[in-house]
């Protein structure tokens, strides 16, 4: 049984309002620019998006980035994406802000834009396979694996993508994630019990959610009822 469920995602942002403005177009979600500089994405009242502006740059490839389904490359290009590497099955691009992600062309009708979450897990096979067990147990859903490969979580309650993809990379985290999903749970004890970390307590400074950091070191925030 999951103890918590997933509520969002956010993504850490030099120009909230003008990233958010790309994602909105690229997703097909709606744009809502906040008066304190951070934005939204929304699909009716449901915010599925979170841009927060962070004063430091990106540095370093990200750790979690989205998986887009889309009819061409031209709509992510038009709106500022460059184009990082062709792959034989996605393309591999950076959104104005720098930041990674990953673009598969369909020849169907591309119903749902948001196709994945993906994760670098540092290790081999093992370990992203041990991660996408970890965040199964926390937000349920099915796992799976391509044996050697990676692994998944999928039928995630909640989460208005397909799966989280859990692959094994070489490099370690060196910083923080500029992109993060936030969850809601009952209490963090059984998150804390399970082998997460609570990097700031909800209440600390003004805080309205704890903190937190799943055994890999990735950063999430739990949101508890007050």
């Amino acid at each position: 049984m999951a103890i918590a469920t997933y509520k969002d995602l956010c993504i850490d942002a030099a120009e909230p309002h003008a990233l958010g403005a790309f994602w909105a177009g690229l997703l097909g979600w709606e744009l809502n620019r906040h008066d304190d500089g951070d934005a939204s994405l929304r699909e009716g009242e449901r915010v599925h998006v979170w841009l927060n502006r962070v004063p430091e740059p990106k540095t370093v490839k990200n750790r979690l980035h989205i998986d887009v389904d889309a009819e061409s490359l031209d709509r992510a290009t038009a709106a500022g994406a460059t184009v990082q590497e062709e792959l034989e099955r996605w393309t591999v691009l950076r959104d104005p802000d720098g930041q990674e992600f990953c673009v598969f062309v369909r020849d169907e009708p591309v119903t749902r834009r948001f196709y994945e979450l993906v994760w670098d897990i540092t290790g081999g096979p093992d370990d992203a396979g041990r991660a996408a067990a970890w965040w199964s147990e926390v937000l349920g859903g099915r796992t799976g694996e391509q044996p050697g490969e990676f692994s998944w979580v999928e039928q995630v309650d909640g989460a208005p993508f397909e799966s989280m993809v859990f692959v094994p990379v070489p490099e370690a985290k060196t910083t923080k994630n500029r992109v993060h999903i936030d969850v809601t749970t009952d209490d963090v004890r059984p998150l804390v019990a399970l082998g997460a970390r609570v990097l700031r307590g909800k209440g600390d400074g003004g805080l309205r959610w704890h903190v937190m950091a799943d055994p890999e070191g990735n950063e999430f925030c739990a949101f508890t009822p007050d």
